[in-house]
């Protein structure tokens, strides 16, 4: 998961000024630097890294903040809202014509994923905006690159424009724009070479295509993985064709951040998209807020809400609420939530996502193997309707022929109906609001600390809410 190393330097910068009664200038001093080592360490552009700290430093000095209330807590929100800042403050909505068709302009070097991003991107349209996109194959160099957009392409249900590798890319494009325009297609998505260093030769195509479609968003794609060369490659691209945005792959990868805190700041351009897995929508709307949250181990609870809209059904969800409501949630409910959770990506991300969870000690190197869920599923599958409806009947003799039937080892059956009843009696306490009870059944260890339960109760709060007027 991308800034696992800077949330982790952070965090105990922050830790260490929270653990402070008062906050003196050297205690500042000594915090900001811990958190410009963490941003060079994570190949955040070194003037950018200046440019925050100086930031940090001028607003968090003074008597107005660090002789009064809460100084760490208020030093802590400085460092959030620079961070937001740097990344663009707020979302960019793509930009949209008057008229159809918007044209996207897809640009990047080869690996950054930019075939594979624009198929995401076409979903993500066809998805929330009921729209009929297609695209236009322009990349004739690289082998086989209009068959993988094809592969692509077919996955989702978009059709393609091309006309081989013999064709100059510009009348492929402008051919392809008049189809479009005479099937009436929401969006045109240009499909462009990539190249494996920003190259004169395929530069001056790039700005032709460009010239040619006036495109409503020219979009680089970089790897967030490649950190300062993704910032560079931004800039050498952004010279010769004045990009609308950026969109950033791999950013679940074993990334260090520099990318995704730098490109704003030296670029100009906002990053509007990144992507996070491998499956086709794994694309996300890039959020400067929530990220700047994720880095300082806040969670991102409006992006798990989003997801959880996104992957559950509704009807579903109600039913469980009712259930954990009367504490009658059985293993039948638990493989549906199972399965639904499992929609919403890996679960380790996922709970990184709960405000305190990114740095908790419990989540420390957490890493869930698909092939654990499985297992739990095989041990549940091996159960009698009796005892999936009462889990309470599970004595040792039906425990050992559970693990005989999904064989697993019976320390791991015990182990998964142990878990089970005290997710039960902490799924009682979120849907009844009485997050106190919660907290004890925690050790008084709520994750995020004050944040994370005033992110749980608001949570709470929204269910009792949703049952009340439903």
């Amino acid at each position: 998961m991308a800034f696992e190393g800077l949330t982790e330097r952070l965090q105990n910068a922050m830790t260490k000024l929270r653990r402070k009664p008062t906050v003196s200038e050297a205690d500042l001093r000594e915090t900001m630097r811990e958190i410009r080592l963490a941003l060079l360490e994570a190949d955040v552009n070194f003037k950018v890294v200046k440019d925050f700290v100086k930031q940090v430093r001028e607003r968090a000095s003074g008597a107005e903040v660090l002789k009064g209330l809460n100084p760490a807590q208020q030093i802590v929100k400085i460092v959030n809202e620079e961070l937001t800042s740097t990344m663009g403050t707020e979302a960019v909505a793509l930009n949209k014509s008057d008229k159809i068709p918007t044209v996207i302009m897809m640009a990047g070097l080869q690996g950054a994923g930019k075939t594979t991003t624009a198929g995401k991107l076409a979903l993500k349209l066809k998805n929330e905006e009921n729209a009929r996109p297609m695209f236009i194959a322009a990349d004739v160099y690289r082998p086989a690159a209009i068959d993988q957009l094809e592969q692509v392409a077919k996955s989702i249900d978009v059709p393609v424009f091309q006309l081989g590798t013999d064709v100059d890319p510009v009348e492929i494009v402008r051919q392809g724009m008049q189809q479009a325009r005479d099937q009436h297609n929401d969006y045109v998505i240009i499909d462009t070479a990539g190249r494996l260093q920003i190259d004169e030769k395929l530069m001056g195509e790039l700005v032709n295509i460009a010239d040619l479609a006036k495109p409503d968003e020219i979009l680089l794609v970089v790897d967030a993985m490649t950190g300062q060369n993704a910032v560079e490659t931004a800039q050498g691209f952004n010279d010769q064709l004045e990009l609308t945005g950026v969109i950033l792959t791999k950013l679940d990868g074993d990334t260090r951040g520099g990318a995704a805190l730098s490109i704003r700041a030296v670029t100009g351009k906002p990053i509007k998209f990144v992507g996070q897995g491998e499956k086709m929508t794994d694309l996300d709307v890039f959020h400067p807020d929530r990220m700047a949250s994720r880095i300082l181990g806040m969670g991102d609870m409006l992006t798990l809400i989003e997801k959880a809209q996104q992957d559950y059904d509704e009807d579903q969800a109600q039913k469980t609420m009712e259930k954990m409501r009367e504490n009658s949630f059985d293993f039948n409910d638990f493989l549906d939530q199972m399965e639904q959770v499992q929609k919403m990506g890996p679960l380790e991300d996922v709970m990184k996502m709960i405000p305190g969870m990114a740095n908790n000690p419990a989540m420390k190197n957490i890493n869930v193997d698909p092939k654990d869920m499985e297992h739990i599923k095989a041990i549940v599958y091996s159960m009698t309707p009796t005892e999936r409806e009462n889990p309470d009947v599970l004595n040792p003799s039906r425990r050992r022929r559970l693990a005989a039937g999904a064989g697993r080892p019976i320390v791991e059956v015990n182990r998964m109906i142990k878990q089970f009843g005290q997710m039960k009696k902490m799924m009682k306490q979120v849907s009844s609001g009485n997050m106190n009870g919660m907290e004890q059944m925690m050790g008084g260890n709520m994750p995020g600390g004050k944040m994370g339960k005033l992110a749980m109760n608001s949570m709470a709060r929204k269910m009792k809410k949703n049952k009340k007027n439903g």
